[in-house]
């Protein structure tokens, strides 16, 4: 009987996003009797959840393809399936450069995973898979923190983006669904949650605005156990007083993911995005004037079309005057199916290459004045149970620290010690880098 012991292993690229996707899968597959199993070798059936987003993410998901196929070349009978946003993208290309793959889901089908590997049919949704808080989940994430992502899809229309068109418009979540999840991941032990979605500012916008973020913030405020709250990935246009309000609480991350792409008037115009760099510092000054300790991150996008030095030199100009505390840099991939791919790519791999170096370079320096301003602090600390084999040095994170992208605190600790257990603990600073600061444990009982 198909599902019966049968083991399966589920290898997550791409996003966030992504990951959580792949975490219900396993949590799907495992309430229909199949195991999950973390060694692909070894395993009855393999799945590969892809990125579409840019041909770098593409070509890595091509190659996990290639890789697990020869396994199934040594072992005829196990199952290689291929999942996700790539296969929404070019489902009918990917078939024919890999024959050998047993099936294929895009993002409208991957919660039909089961009725796929039992054989039997199925009629496909006409939009994204979207999960809820009634949907088992295995999750692969440390045990003190977790995703939750509160919607899917995206109704902006950034000219260099695909993701609106791999995954349809904007769907938020009800917020009664979201805040029931977050108590029950509460349950089992988690501390931090980390909102995500293409647009988490946007979020409720698409309901009529009768629910926005800030009242999402409110209501999980009071979910009892869960002591940060976190959103990751917002449009800086849609930052309001109702939600620098509610970031004030002691629970909200004073912690802003704003993606600004550029600093040039007409280098934004041509990207179809919102805010020009002076519109942007304004923006950064209101949230530091409102919130002083908060830790801004954005991201940028280095050689897109029309970028000449001028342009590039005021986006340089942007990051200095801006002071993020991190920072990161794609360079452009034109993506065929964009606004902007009829602009060309004239600006050479080499160029673009350099250019992000410059910019990666001076955030550096300015990522560790910024993290200067703890040394001597006492901060509150969330250790995930992570540390570096064979020596004593475990890692955790501020509020001001998001998981998987930015820094981290490195504790040291004495070799005979009990290692520290996962949780929150009081962390004393006594050093920092271009990212990463340093501590050793000021009380011993994690909170």
């Amino acid at each position: 009987m198909p599902g019966k012991n049968e083991t399966v292993c589920l290898i997550n690229l791409g996003c966030a996003k992504n990951l959580v996707d792949g975490e219900v899968i396993l949590g799907r597959l495992a309430t229909s009797g199949y195991i999950p199993f973390p060694e692909p070798e070894r395993a009855d059936i393999i799945l590969i959840n892809t990125c579409g987003f840019l041909e770098e993410a593409r070509e890595e998901s091509r190659k996990f393809i290639r890789q697990m196929l020869k396994w199934k070349k040594i072992y005829p009978s196990k199952k290689i399936g291929v999942i996700g946003c790539y296969v929404e993208l070019a489902r009918e290309r990917l078939s024919m450069l890999f024959p050998q793959v047993d099936f294929w889901l895009g993002v409208k089908e991957i919660d039909q995973i089961v009725e796929v590997l039992k054989g039997k049919k199925f009629k496909p949704s006409s939009q994204t898979f979207l999960y809820d808080e009634h949907m088992p989940r295995i999750l692969s994430t440390p045990p003190v923190w977790a995703y939750i992502k509160i919607a899917e899809g995206c109704s902006h229309s950034c000219t260099f983006c695909t993701i609106p068109r791999i995954k349809g418009p904007y769907r938020s979540r009800s917020i009664a669904s979201i805040v029931r999840e977050a108590r029950q991941l509460a349950e089992l032990g988690v501390k931090e949650i980390n909102l995500i979605s293409q647009d988490t500012t946007y979020f409720g916008r698409d309901r009529g605005n009768e629910s926005k973020l800030a009242r999402l913030l409110e209501e999980l405020i009071k979910v009892p156990g869960i002591a940060w709250i976190r959103w990751l990935y917002g449009f800086p246009e849609e930052i309001d007083d109702s939600l620098l309000e509610v970031m004030t609480d002691p629970k909200i991350c004073p912690y802003f993911d704003l993606p600004f792409q550029h600093a040039h008037r007409r280098i934004l115009r041509l990207m179809r995005r919102g805010f020009d760099g002076r519109q942007a510092i304004k923006l950064i000054n209101r949230i530091r004037q409102k919130i002083p300790e908060a830790s801004i991150r954005t991201s940028l996008i280095v050689g897109f079309p029309g970028e000449g030095r001028e342009e590039f030199r005021e986006l340089l100009d942007f990051v200095r005057q801006a002071e993020f505390d991190y920072l990161g840099v794609f360079t452009y991939s034109r993506e065929k199916g964009t606004a902007a791919y009829e602009l060309g790519d004239p600006i050479s791999p080499e160029e673009k290459k350099e250019r992000k170096e410059i910019i990666m370079q001076l955030q550096a320096e300015i990522s560790r004045r910024r993290l200067s301003r703890f040394l001597g602090q006492k901060l509150q600390v969330l250790l995930d149970g992570s540390s570096s084999p064979g020596k004593s040095i475990y890692y955790g994170r501020t509020r001001y620290q998001a998981p998987e992208v930015d820094g981290v605190v490195r504790i040291a600790w004495k070799k005979k010690a009990d290692p520290p257990q996962p949780g929150l603990a009081w962390i004393e600073i006594t050093g920092y880098g271009r990212y990463d600061l340093q501590g050793r444990l000021v009380d011993g009982n994690t909170d």
